[in-house]
């Protein structure tokens, strides 16, 4: 990637992020982030990718209710601007619900046997017992629920000023919920919302390669080596693992 590009907050965010996600990724368990970093405004408009056609994707794990909320919470999460699509239009949303329909998202993955200990240190790992499934139904659950009793409304019913505060609320653990960790279920949303804008486009995500066109990634192609000491744009397309170009 060119040191010489334009500086902007939110494509080096994108930059960033993209070094800690394989190409191919199908999600990973990874918790903890920063919505400052997310929600950064920019300062410069460099060239627009083409905004991908909106498909008609029927979720096959969340509910309507459920599904309107996750497409609320990624438009926020990594939102659409000048510099291009934002999470919602690469089809994230898509990305995660498929991803509840596989054994990473019944924690069949992970080491799911007590003692379960909430107050380890992080260096420990994962001490909870819920799986994504369990911390996505029951993370929005309780969103919703204080959503509704604090303004009547769900959060995807909120305007998009409102939708931030609380998600900064949530990140923070200002709101304490019942079931879970409000920053664990934060964590896991972000991270998901992170990967599905930068998968390749067979998992559901990064529809148009919008997410790789606007950080320069070359995406799935054999060899790109001989660029990468050059600092200069690499000067051709994205290409998925199906072929297909940006």
């Amino acid at each position: 990637m060119p040191e010489h590009a334009p500086d902007n907050p939110r494509r080096d965010f994108l930059r960033k992020t993209l070094t800690l996600i394989p190409v191919v990724t199908v999600a990973s368990t990874g918790l903890g982030v920063g919505a400052s970093q997310l929600l950064a405004a920019p300062q410069h408009a460099p060239k627009v990718p083409a905004t991908p056609p909106a498909g008609h994707y029927q979720p096959t794990f969340f509910t309507a209710e459920e599904w309107a909320f996750l497409q609320a919470a990624v438009a926020r999460i990594i939102p659409a601007d000048e510099l291009g699509p934002g999470a919602l239009e690469a089809g994230a949303a898509e990305f995660i619900d498929r991803q509840m329909n596989t054994p990473y998202a019944t924690g069949a993955q992970w080491y799911m046997q007590g003692p379960f200990n909430a107050d380890a240190a992080p260096e420990l790992g994962y001490q909870l017992q819920l799986s994504p499934q369990q911390i996505y139904r029951l993370g929005i659950a309780a969103v919703d629920d204080w959503c509704k009793a604090n303004s009547g409304h769900v959060f995807a019913a909120q305007d998009s000023a409102t939708r931030d505060r609380i998600l900064a609320k949530v990140e923070a653990g200002e709101l304490v919920f019942d079931a879970l960790p409000a920053k664990l279920f934060f964590s896991l949303l972000v991270q998901n919302t992170r990967e599905g804008f930068f998968c390749d486009p067979v998992h559901g995500g990064n529809k148009g390669m919008v997410g790789w066109t606007q950080i320069g990634f070359p995406g799935a192609r054999a060899d790109f080596m001989d660029w990468v000491e050059r600092n200069e744009p690499y000067p051709f397309p994205a290409v998925s693992i199906r072929g297909e170009r940006a």
